[in-house]
């Protein structure tokens, strides 16, 4: 499994915005186009740094050649659209990709801390 991770930033008032364009139209989209074809979903990070905020997003793939089922021969280079461009103040010029070593998730620990 390749991890396809990218950061980009946003003025604090324009936060809430980019995250809900990932949440709420980006990220259903690619599902619905690229399920069928390698997607297996998504990760968003966000940080709050004074003025702006950090957003960083792990993007799953089956594999390298789904990656560029998505991106294209050019992989590393970022898919920005014209409305997240709006939203973003800058961006990480370049995706780094990441074969998945290991993974463990306790939904027990999960539970727990939410209460």
């Amino acid at each position: 499994m390749i991890c396809r991770m990218w950061r980009g930033w946003t003025p604090a008032a324009k936060a809430g915005a980019y995250e809900s364009y990932l949440k709420d139209e980006l990220f259903p989209r690619v599902k619905q186009e690229l399920g069928p074809r390698g997607y297996w979903g998504f990760h968003l990070l966000r940080h709050e740094r004074g003025d702006e905020v950090e957003f960083v997003t792990m993007v799953w793939f089956e594999s390298l050649e789904a990656v560029k089922g998505f991106a294209g021969t050019n992989y590393e280079t970022p898919v920005i659209s014209e409305k997240a461009q709006k939203l973003l103040s800058h961006y990480a010029d370049r995706c780094e990709h990441y074969d998945l070593a290991g993974f463990e998730w306790n939904p027990q620990q999960v539970k727990s801390e939410a209460s």
